[in-house]
């Protein structure tokens, strides 16, 4: 229901009755009655103060803060007169100001008291439409003018003044963007602004000097906070810093050689669309720096022939503003919605884009002056011309209405009555300028909210008619419905609540919006510290909405976003990359799938993005090499470096590696690979690759010392040994290597043939380190694998490398216990045949030296309870799978004990360095039972297969303690029998 007209005024009226009730101390009796006997009566100052008063609760908050100001206004009410000569009024007032206090307070007051004045004038329609916005548009430009030269002097006293090489001192020149730079700002608009100085230098005249850019930084920010922070006073304005070069990443202040760097190789399309409104505040034409500085930004702007090549970026910003529309479902908003004064904005400067590089009359500002000169290019029909013009004015008048209702930055229609009605009593009858610049009265016919509600509608229609007509349509526009709600995503204009919307949209519940709003936040801020160039930018507008739809469609969307993001933040300045994923939907889909399984595959991606090619054909991704195919195969993949360079051969080696762990994980993830299959690849990998960097090392030290001289051609005397996981073929995702190194020590003598001469046990121990050196080195690519020397003999105490003669010394008359443990587990993985079948000759001899079994069960027991009480895991509700009883090691150790105990009657028992295999001999042998054997290997596989999983979810070994139960058991069981006493 609406409220009659005559009930309307009686509500404004009482409204206004009630707020003068409140300055007792101002208004004494007789004045009083002399508002309740004038108030209809707006020739007179009580009754134009009722009106105005009743208009806004803006002034009303004035008045109470500045009774002195509602008294002036008792006696004479403001006229549009009164609102002139900002810069000079203020400018007297701050210079009786002494400290930054008192400039924040009079600011305050000053901007205070204007924006009363200019309220009383538009509620009186005392003033145009037109003329209301350019005197906002000038209080805000004296503002900021007037505090900036207060605050350079006070700086120049501090930090003395900054000058130029030549000793010309410098300003701050400030860009007013947007609506300021138009003039045409709204009662409540944030200011956009951009800070510049003429050159580099340093300031002079203080005890020390300071950098030009440190200097106006620190103006810039101490202008800012004078205006933009909340005192009891309010505040000036809200400040937006956004559109400079950078944007909230880049320095507060840059120098002119800055600016026009940026523009010319970083300056985006949205930034050329802004810049239309850029205008230089306070600007003096007699100060050269001012025609320089447009001189620089005017090539950026306008282009000297006419730009067709601007529509498309432009069309893809009316599908922004209309995707803008939907998604925050703006209805009633009536600079953002459909037909609002955006998209009249947005008009015109198409036409000023396109075209105001050759047509000079379209390098205007204002968007009222540049409605005719577009008409008069035969751009837009007269009939346009006037729709738009209408709509324009009518639209400011009910923005400018609403906030200044209360000071707020709103241009939602609003739902109060009473707010409503004071819609209706400022828009059924208000002034413009006519095309002589004249002011005429203009009347609606608006009686109540419906009929208001009935002329905006109309208006906007035609705005929206044409809006469409003159951007066109494209395919795009067909899909609109089903539009990516995360097209718009790096917008910094979106908020939180928006994101939130989106993930509503998703399914997404309430408990996990707020975590994964913050994640993409963190991404966004991320991006927009990140220099990556305009291509970069643009491809990373194209890939985002379709990977996030695919992240959060994915059931893993909560670990899948934060891998992803890491993914494409360590590729942002690689467009290469960003383009591969866009290019390439199934490598992208491929990468997803592959990253919601594993974080390992994900960090690996991460920080080696050459593995993306792998992703490019999926079939190839899972055709692994066959186990003795790998040296061949890393061979072929080292033949396209130049020979010689040493340097790309280990990040070679690094990246082969790094894209075979990735086709085995894929292929373990894939359900293509069991887990034992998957050992023996990373094992073989692992082999291959320490060929290659033995060999490298070999000619390394050789190049240098030569070769010990008893040697042959394809000879080195030297054997590697793994021990571990290596050594049993077990190796996982992120084992490391652990190695022994044995050289023939039968011959002793010197190297021959290098540029220095040393003896052959010095050549190992050399060779030994360079082999060590090349494993550990870090390059761009990572390092190859973390080397674990510890299991020679006598430990870190012991040399690098050994003879053979020492190392069957060592380990027959010194090595302890576990020591043997561990050779049960070990295998040559390089070195010549005659040599490996030494080293297997040792060991067995080893393995197979009788041993007294009491003492080797109270050995291993005591070992493993200390390596329990050590490692083991203390939360009794969680289960380490490798460290805890009925675990990994219990099992290693029963096949290392069963090896020790038994191989002195039978040595076949000592050939296989693999657990399962051990206990398969040992069930042939009857030294177990089959059934025992293969439980056994069941439960050890099961196991592996879980730390397998969980290290490439990027987890430790550790699951729930009611998991793996009856496996658990048995193990304990079967450790009990053999080691209880």
């Amino acid at each position: 229901m609406s409220m009659p007209i005559s009930t309307f005024q009686a509500t404004l009226t009482q409204l206004a009755e009630l707020l003068i009730e409140q300055f007792p101390d101002q208004c004494n009796k007789q004045l009083y009655k002399d508002v309740i006997d004038q108030q209809q009566d707006l020739n007179t100052p009580i009754g134009r103060l009722v009106q105005a008063i009743a208009m806004s609760d803006f002034v009303v908050e004035i008045f109470k803060k500045q009774p002195h100001f509602l008294w002036e206004c008792w006696q004479t009410s403001p006229s549009l007169s009164d609102c002139e000569n900002y810069t000079s009024r203020l400018t007297l007032i701050l210079n009786t100001v002494t400290d930054e206090t008192g400039l924040y307070k009079a600011l305050r007051q000053f901007r205070n008291r204007e924006m009363v004045k200019l309220s009383f004038c538009q509620s009186l329609n005392l003033g145009t439409v037109e003329e209301i916005f350019i005197r906002l548009s000038q209080l805000a430009e004296a503002c900021i003018i007037c505090a900036r030269d207060w605050l350079y002097k006070q700086a120049c006293a501090d930090w003395g003044t900054p000058v130029d090489e030549q000793g010309h001192p410098q300003q701050l020149y400030i860009l007013g963007m947007g609506k300021l730079g138009g003039f045409e700002l709204n009662f409540s608009s944030d200011i956009d602004l951009i800070f510049t100085y003429p050159a580099n230098g340093e300031t002079v005249g203080a005890r020390k000097p300071m950098e030009n850019q440190k200097f106006f930084m620190r103006l810039g920010q101490k202008l800012i906070n004078a205006l933009d922070e909340f005192t009891v006073d309010g505040f000036v304005y809200r400040t937006d810093m956004r559109l400079r070069p950078f944007g909230e990443s880049g320095a507060l202040a840059l120098s002119f050689n800055g600016m026009e760097t940026y523009y010319q190789e970083q300056g985006r399309d949205w930034e050329r669309y802004a810049m239309i409104k850029g205008r230089i505040l306070g600007a003096d034409e007699q100060d050269p720096n001012i025609k320089t500085l447009r001189q620089l930004l005017r090539p950026f702007v306008y282009r000297r022939y006419i730009d067709f090549s601007v529509i498309q970026s432009l069309r893809e910003m009316k599908h922004k503003i209309e995707r803008e529309i939907r998604r925050r479902g703006l209805v009633d908003n009536i600079k953002l919605g459909a037909g609002g004064i955006r998209e009249i904005e947005f008009i015109v400067q198409v036409f000023q884009l396109i075209r105001g590089g050759r047509e000079i009359a379209l390098q205007k500002h204002e968007l009222l002056k540049l409605l005719p000169e577009i008409e008069k290019l035969g751009l837009i029909s007269a009939e346009q011309h006037q729709d738009l013009m209408q709509a324009y004015l009518f639209l400011r008048r009910v923005e400018n209405v609403l906030q200044a209702i209360d000071d707020k930055q709103t241009q939602l229609l609003p739902s109060k009555e009473l707010d409503q009605l004071r819609l209706v009593e400022a828009t059924k009858c208000f002034t413009l300028w006519d095309k002589n610049h004249q002011s005429i009265e203009i009347h609606y016919p608006i009686t109540d909210w419906q009929s208001f509600y009935h002329i905006l509608q109309q208006h906007q229609q035609k705005v929206r008619s044409v809006f469409q007509n003159l951007i066109g349509q494209d395919e795009e526009s067909e899909q609109d419905s089903k539009e990516n709600e995360w097209r718009d995503f790096l917008d910094s204009h979106i908020e939180q609540n928006e994101l939130s919307d989106i993930l509503i949209q998703q399914g997404i519940g309430e408990n996990e919006r707020e975590e994964l709003i913050h994640k993409l936040e963190a991404f966004r801020s991320s991006v927009k510290l990140r220099s990556i160039g305009i291509r970069g930018r643009e491809v990373l507008a194209q890939l985002l909405p379709n990977l996030l739809l695919q992240i959060f469609s994915h059931a893993e969307y909560r670990t899948l976003l934060p891998r992803m993001l890491n993914i494409v933040e360590k590729i942002l300045t690689r467009t290469t990359y960003l383009e591969l994923l866009l290019e390439n939907p199934q490598a992208l889909t491929q990468l997803i799938e592959l990253c919601a399984k594993s974080q390992l595959i994900a960090e690996q991606v991460a920080q080696h993005p050459i593995l993306l090619d792998e992703l490019l054909d999926p079939k190839a991704l899972l055709d692994l090499p066959s186990y003795e195919n790998y040296p061949s195969e890393l061979q072929q993949y080292l033949l396209r470096l130049p020979e010689d360079d040493d340097e790309q051969f280990i990040t070679a080696l690094r990246q082969f590696k790094q894209a075979t762990l990735l086709r085995v994980a894929a292929a373990d993830i894939l359900g293509v690979l069991p887990v034992m299959k998957v050992s023996d690849h990373l094992t073989f990998l692992a082999e291959a690759i320490i060929h290659a960097v033995v060999n490298l090392a070999w000619q390394q030290v050789t190049a240098r010392f030569g070769k010990p001289e008893h040697l042959q051609d394809n000879q080195t005397g030297f054997l590697v040994v793994g021990y571990g996981k290596l050594g049993g073929i077990e190796l996982g995702y992120r084992s490391d290597l652990d190695l022994v190194f044995l050289y023939d020590g039968t011959h002793q003598g010197q190297t021959i043939g290098g540029k220095k001469t040393i003896d052959n046990s010095q050549f190992y121990l050399r060779l030994a380190q360079k082999i060590i050196s090349i494993f550990s080195m870090n390059t761009s690519a990572g390092i190859l694998y973390e080397v674990d020397m510890r299991l020679r003999p006598s430990g870190n105490a012991g040399p690098l490398s050994c003879s053979f003669k020492a190392f069957e010394d060592y380990q027959m008359n010194e090595a302890w216990t576990w020591e043997k443990q561990s050779l049960v587990r070990s295998r040559a993985v390089y070195g010549e045949p005659a040599l490996r079948a030494q080293f297997n000759e040792i060991r067995t001899k080893i393995l197979s030296t009788s041993r007294d079994l009491q003492t080797l069960k109270i050995d291993v027991r005591e070992m493993r309870e200390k390596m329990y009480e050590h490692l083991a895991n203390t939360n009794p509700d969680q289960f380490n799978i490798k460290k805890d009883h009925g675990g990994i090691t219990d099992i290693e150790f029963i096949a290392q004990y069963l090896v020790l105990a038994h191989a002195p009657e039978n040595p076949a028992l000592a050939y296989w360095s693999d657990n399962v295999r051990i206990f398969d001999v040992m069930a042939e042998h009857h030294i177990i039972s089959l059934e025992h054997a293969e439980t056994l290997k069941n439960c050890y596989t099961n196991l592996r297969n879980k730390i397998h999983h969980l290290n490439l979810l990027g987890a430790p070994s550790i699951i729930s303690s009611n998991e793996v139960t009856k496996e658990r058991q048995f193990i304990d069981d079967v450790w009990n029998t053999l080691f209880t006493d």
